[in-house]
């Protein structure tokens, strides 16, 4: 009689500022860095789907499930940012970031696909970062949403930087349908349905 297998978990978690998006490192250059691993007992073989680089902060999904996590990059679901800029962002620079920017990936040149961008209106009720950000005595830090459904290394850090407005604070807010909402920095929520929230009927993965 085959032993039946143990069920795939899943998590969503808020990824604090300074962590690094592994859970663990045997390098011993890294063993000053902050890990996934110390904020929540994860069970064995979980990984990351998609990462947060380490002064990013926000949304990430994590599962025991390889082929969840290719599901996930393959169905190009979309991922929001709220970006924090340094200086005044005009309409053109954002209708830039719409239409699609050249940014730098892999040592060569990349054109970054069309996504949405806006500015938004209010400050967004986050968190305090724990590493403070510079006030507006020295210039004005506005807030815009950036959605992609790509995912390149520090993409929208290096969006805006293309543009002249150099990310001072990148949150990531959504995933798909799942929201971070009111969590934390640290905290970690369990997900057991994580397919049916993030793509509603597509199946294929359990």
């Amino acid at each position: 009689m085959e032993a039946s297998k143990t069920p795939h978990r899943h998590f969503m978690i808020y990824k604090p500022y300074g962590f690094l998006s592994q859970f663990k490192s045997h390098d011993s250059k890294q063993q000053s860095k902050n890990f996934l691993g110390s904020l929540y007992d994860f069970p064995e073989g979980i990984m990351a789907i998609g990462r947060l680089d380490e002064k990013s902060e926000g949304l990430l999904l994590l599962t025991t499930n390889g082929k969840m996590s290719d599901y996930v990059n393959s169905r190009k679901v979309e991922k929001e940012y709220y970006a924090q800029v340094d200086g005044a962002i005009s309409a053109e620079a954002i209708e830039k970031l719409k239409t699609g920017v050249e940014i730098g990936f892999n040592g060569k040149k990349y054109q970054t696909k069309p996504c949405k961008t806006f500015a938004l209106k209010e400050i967004p009720n986050l968190p305090t970062r724990s590493k403070k950000i510079r006030d507006e005595r020295h210039g004005p830090a506005p807030w815009i949403s950036v959605v992609l459904k790509e995912g390149k290394f520090r993409q929208v850090r290096k969006m805006t930087s293309a543009v002249g407005f150099p990310t001072l604070r990148l949150v990531r807010v959504r995933v798909g349908d799942i929201q971070i909402k009111n969590m934390q920095p640290g905290d970690v929520i369990e997900i057991p349905n994580l397919r049916s929230l993030l793509e509603e009927g597509r199946g294929g993965v359990s």
